[in-house]
């Protein structure tokens, strides 16, 4: 199920679509706002969002064959619960 199909879902429910899409991009722009400031959102039933740290690894320049060393970053993440 892609973004459209769960407005239209959801304005099956709520009956408009205008208010659908206004309830589901408030949600996702809390959500991002939340884990960007490092928060944990933990939404019962379903999962949660969290930032977690990936360490640094060395990749390879595919020009050169060269090892490159990648730093360690912080990603979204998501587990299903």
């Amino acid at each position: 199920m892609n973004k459209a199909e769960l407005v239209e879902a959801l304005a099956a429910r709520l009956g408009d679509r205008k208010t659908a899409t206004a309830a589901l991009d408030a949600v996702i722009s809390e959500v991002q706002n939340a884990v960007t400031k490092g928060d944990r959102v933990a939404i019962t039933g379903f999962g949660v969002f969290e930032k977690r740290a990936r360490n640094a690894r060395t990749a390879r320049n595919p020009r050169t064959g060269e090892p490159v060393n990648g730093e360690e970053d912080v990603v979204p993440a998501f587990k299903p619960g």
